[in-house]
Order: structure tokens, then C-alpha cells, then sequence
């Protein structure tokens, strides 16, 4: 990567990181950003003003579903609501990691979210991880009534591969539900398995996202089904041959990320299909910059505009 192309802010910031080994011991991994989760949410101030509440979902055949539900704690009225599934390539992350990100959310926008604790891989490869957001989704819209959210105004979204969840569960609905989503919320998605773009391997440095990670997200998530032309287009949105009738659209990502390149192809054909999209690129930015960067300046800039895009969405 050429260090050049970042941020200056955001330069700093990545010095501060250490290289990182994520894929020899994945349970070490997982528990270590947990930790270091816990002494980053103890240094940020509180976020008032946002009531939450945990539901587990039950199924029959396969394991429960966990949730957390999030409203604003002045909510007098109905509220348009956002499914929200957290990054971490498909094998990293949860519901818990994401707690303040979506409490800022909640904060900022004035919706309901619902935030969902998938399976991950390589434990649980796909369809696991999609099949836990689509019942979160279902349960979301059989319980309108009891949450207070308006079912004509229901969107999903995620960050990383919980973008890429987004992208794929928003084909899936089309393809295979009466669900009418009005949004879809896609920060720097995860979305195409083939990692064949510029950026794709633009990306080496070990403190960050980068290609070996791209790589090895992709070959647990897919596991057995990693094969070239039989991906499914649930699993790697970009496979998805026609994206119409899809809902409108929310695509931000950094500039100097590995998924740029595939995230503005993306754009431009859910364009070219007749979807309404905006598409915003963050000069300099790192993968996820807005919340590992978050007190740069551009990280800021960055959330506002999401918040921005998310509030237009489901007000007005």
C-alpha cells in the first residue's frame, strides 16, 4: 500500500496499529478484539438518550437467534427501523462488538434497530450467516406493532461483510419474500469473492484489511461451495446477473480500501438497473476508517454524511 494515498490524519493513526495474524488461532483472535473492545468502549463517552433490549429468537431445527433491539428513549411515535448486521469478514465481529456503533446510530437518526448476532464462519458457513439475518428480518417485520416501527418504512444495512449480509439478504428478499424494503445501508461492503479488481490487491499491509484477509474471509465463508462460476449471488452480491427492483441505496467506502473498486461497480450497475444510489467515496480513507479512525476529521465527516444519507432515507 502506498502510504501516501492515505489520510494524513489517518496515517497516524494506522502507526498506532500493530500487525496483526487474524487466521492462526481464530478463537485468540476473537477474543482479543473483544478485549481490546472493552478498553476502546471505556475511553468513549457515553451515549444517553438509547434504551436497548435483547430477544433470542427461537427456531426448530436450527440454533436460536440473539438480536438487540435499539429506540430512542424520547419515542412517542412510530418509527421507520434499520436491520443492522455487524463487519468483520464473515468470520469475525457480533452483535455485542457493535453496540456502541449502533447506539451512535440510533442516537443520530432517531430510528428503531434491530442488530443481529449471525453464526459465523468457518464454524458456520454460508447460507448460516444469512439465514439468521433473514429470520431477524421476519421477526422484525412480525413484531412492527409490538416495537412501535413503521412497516412501510423498513431498510437493512451493515458494514464489511455485514454489508456484503445486506446486499445479499436485500436479492434474497426480492427474489423470495412480500418483505418491501425502502433502504439498503452498504459501508465499504464485502461483496465479491472473485477479488480480481485493482484495489483488490492493492491492499498487503498487515495492520489493516488486506488481501490475504480478503482471501481468507471469502474461503471460509464460501467453504465448500468455492467454486468459481457456483457462487451464489446471496453469498457475493457482484454475482447477481440482474439488480433491478432492488431498493435504494447507500454505498460509502474509502478510497485507498481493497473493496473500492467493486463497490463502485457495483454502484454503477445498481444505477444502470434503476435503482436510486448514492455513492460516496472518502478520499484517503482506510477500510473502516470512520470507527477505527473516529476522531480524525475525515472519520467524522464520514459518519455524519452516513447519518445524513440514513435520516434522508427513512424520514423524508
Amino acid at each position: 500500500m502506498d502510504t501516501n494515498l492515505l489520510n494524513k490524519e489517518l496515517l497516524t493513526v494506522i502507526e498506532s496499529f500493530p500487525d496483526q495474524d487474524l487466521w492462526t488461532d481464530l478463537k485468540r483472535t476473537r477474543s482479543r478484539a473483544s478485549e481490546m473492545r472493552e478498553k476502546i468502549m471505556g475511553k468513549l463517552p457515553e451515549i444517553k438518550g438509547v434504551n436497548s433490549f435483547d430477544q433470542l429468537i427461537s427456531r426448530e431445527t436450527e440454533t436460536d437467534v440473539l438480536v438487540r433491539v435499539y429506540s430512542p428513549e424520547s419515542q412517542t411515535e412510530v418509527l421507520p427501523a434499520l436491520l443492522w448486521i455487524h463487519g468483520g469478514g464473515y468470520c469475525f465481529g457480533s452483535m455485542e462488538s457493535d453496540d456502541y456503533v449502533v447506539r451512535e446510530m440510533v442516537k443520530s437518526v432517531g430510528c428503531v434497530i434491530v442488530s443481529v448476532d449471525y453464526r459465523l464462519a468457518p464454524e458456520y458457513p454460508f447460507p448460516a450467516g444469512l439465514d439468521d439475518c433473514m429470520v431477524a428480518l421476519k421477526w422484525l417485520v412480525s413484531n412492527t406493532d409490538r416495537l412501535s416501527v413503521d412497516p412501510d418504512r423498513l431498510s437493512i444495512g451493515g458494514i464489511s461483510a455485514g454489508g456484503g449480509l445486506a446486499a445479499g439478504l436485500a436479492l434474497l428478499v426480492r427474489d423470495s419474500t412480500e418483505i418491501n424494503l425502502v433502504f439498503q445501508y452498504l459501508l465499504c461492503p464485502m461483496i465479491d469473492d472473485r477479488c480480481v479488481t485493482s484495489s483488490s490487491s492493492m491492499i498487503l499491509d498487515k495492520r489493516i484489511w488486506n488481501r490475504h484477509s480478503n482471501l481468507m474471509g471469502w474461503k471460509c465463508y464460501l467453504g465448500e461451495n468455492q467454486i468459481s462460476e457456483d457462487v451464489s449471488q446471496y453469498a457475493a452480491a457482484s454475482r447477481a446477473k440482474n439488480l433491478s427492483g432492488l431498493p435504494s441505496t447507500y454505498i460509502a467506502v474509502g478510497s485507498v480500501d481493497a473493496f473500492v473498486d467493486e463497490d463502485c461497480e457495483y454502484a454503477r450497475r445498481l444505477q444502470d438497473s434503476g435503482v436510486k444510489v448514492q455513492l460516496e467515496i472518502f478520499d484517503g480513507g482506510f477500510h473502516g476508517f470512520e470507527y477505527l479512525g473516529r476522531k480524525t476529521k475525515i472519520a467524522k465527516i464520514a459518519r455524519d454524511t452516513h447519518y445524513k444519507a440514513l435520516t434522508e432515507a427513512l424520514f423524508n
